[in-house]
């Protein structure tokens, strides 16, 4: 551990969410919740307006309509989000060679290594001016932790949300995360957390109270000496600069082993949604589906497939881990499962860009062969995803609000318009297309601005 809280974490506040509202002048102030808006889609982020309402990221879509009906529901835009990520990364690289992003929004700086920072003074002055280069840039806010660990860099920028910084002075590490919940310290779920709880731990001082031996007795000899070093605050993990992720993969250990086939089938749905939302966080894409079962004996077996080309649709993913699951035989019990992708891309193939929005791509009419020529085509409708860019000839710019039944209403507004006026067109109006995002607007005179690369 060093003497110096030198390790930053930031944390851009619900990012995609304050993305669209920095975007769009009628959505400041309002609750906006960004995911798949199909009938298995999760809530990827929501505000802080539609937080008040009990709505949270991975909660399900048909959950969160329910907490807030009146909510602006929009599908994400992925390339838009990476190109603001490139630009609050870049003003971390400035400050160190060792960044470890840990997904678009998310990073640890170590800024003793670019001679940024050398004690707590300087350290905080660095975490300042960052959130206000962040501000400046692109008109988002971002919470900083600054501490001597990751581990409680990482716990300062929670405690500092919304908009905050906290710096955990070295030595007061234990006092501050004694009284807290286990399941603020990294690897404790739902799962761990209740374990814990029903052996009478609850706390992190708890955790300390109870000592090693038990904690391994608790929870097998790995996550029991883990468990209780974090719970000393013991974090000598270094910060890693950028290195190649070969898979990306979520899984869960059961207290009881589920037996019934159904449960099983929706654990798995519900892992693979867990794991293609940490597939988007990194921006990355994936050809390889991967699902590891762990037996009620112990037995561990894996299952994978590989598609055609990458790609980060939960729909896809779903799909295939299902399939993949249909070939293991579960009676008797399970008591661990994982799904994973490898054979990772920083790209995904458009039509299941597509599909992974909640919105079906529209697919292109090939020009007819001499064959065809005389025989009349369908029109293919063009679909309008929630929140996406538009631009009509007569009215300019704007985005889609909501469509269907053959219409497609768009709100005209740019970011730094007044909010702007509501329209509804047929889905066929040739007048309508597509268009890139606008860059959001800085916030200081001469600032540089987001936008898309």
């Amino acid at each position: 551990m060093r003497n110096a809280a030198t390790i930053l974490h930031l944390d851009m506040d619900a990012f995609y969410a304050s993305v669209e509202q920095a975007s769009k002048p009628s959505l400041r102030g309002k609750a906006v919740i960004v995911g798949g808006l199909g009938p298995r889609g999760v809530v990827a982020t929501a505000s802080y307006e539609a937080r008040v309402f009990g709505v949270r990221s991975a909660m399900p879509m048909a959950q969160a309509r329910r907490l807030a009906p009146n909510a602006a529901y929009l599908v994400p835009r992925f390339g838009f989000y990476r190109s603001i990520s490139e630009q609050v990364m870049a003003l971390l690289h400035a400050l160190s060679p060792l960044v470890e992003p840990l997904s678009l929004d998310e990073a640890f700086v170590d800024l003793e290594a670019g001679d940024a920072a050398w004690d707590d003074a300087s350290a905080r002055l660095v975490g300042e001016k960052l959130r206000s280069d962040i501000r400046v840039g692109t008109g988002l806010t971002g919470s900083v932790g600054l501490a001597a660990s990751k581990m409680v860099a990482k716990i300062a920028s929670e405690e500092a949300k919304p908009d905050g910084l906290v710096l955990i002075e070295p030595g007061t590490e234990r006092a501050l995360l004694g009284p807290m919940s286990v399941r603020t310290l990294p690897g404790v779920g739902p799962a761990t957390g209740d374990h814990l709880r029903r052996a009478g731990i609850s706390t992190v001082d708890e955790i300390a109270e109870a000592g090693e031996d038990e904690l391994v007795r608790l929870l097998g000899k790995a996550h029991g000496h883990a468990l209780y070093a974090m719970a000393l605050a013991r974090d000598d993990r270094p910060v890693v600069a950028e290195r190649e992720t070969k898979s990306v993969s979520v899984e869960d250990t059961y207290d009881v082993d589920i037996h019934d086939r159904l449960r099983v089938g929706m654990e798995v749905q519900r892992l693979a949604e867990r794991c293609v939302r940490r597939l988007r966080e990194a921006g990355l894409s994936g050809r390889t589906i991967v699902l590891k079962v762990r037996r009620y004996d112990f037995s561990t077996l894996t299952r994978s497939e590989t598609l055609r080309g990458p790609t980060d649709d939960p729909a896809v993913v779903r799909e295939a881990a299902a399939r993949l699951l249909d070939t293991v035989d579960t009676t008797g019990g399970v008591r661990l499962l994982g799904v994973g992708v490898s054979g990772l891309a920083d790209y995904t193939q458009e039509d299941l860009f597509a599909q992974a929005a909640g919105e079906q791509a529209a697919v292109p009419v090939e020009e007819p062969s001499q064959e065809t020529a005389e025989v009349p085509q369908e029109p293919v409708e063009r679909r309008w995803p929630a929140g996406h860019d538009v631009r009509h000839a007569e009215f300019g710019h704007g985005w889609v609000q909501g469509s269907g039944l053959g219409r497609v209403t768009v709100r005209f507004e740019t970011p730094d318009s007044e909010p702007g006026r509501v329209r509804t067109f047929r889905t066929d109006d040739g007048d309508l297309e597509r268009a890139d995002p606008l860059p959001l607007v800085a916030q200081g005179p001469g600032a540089s601005v987001a936008g898309v690369s």
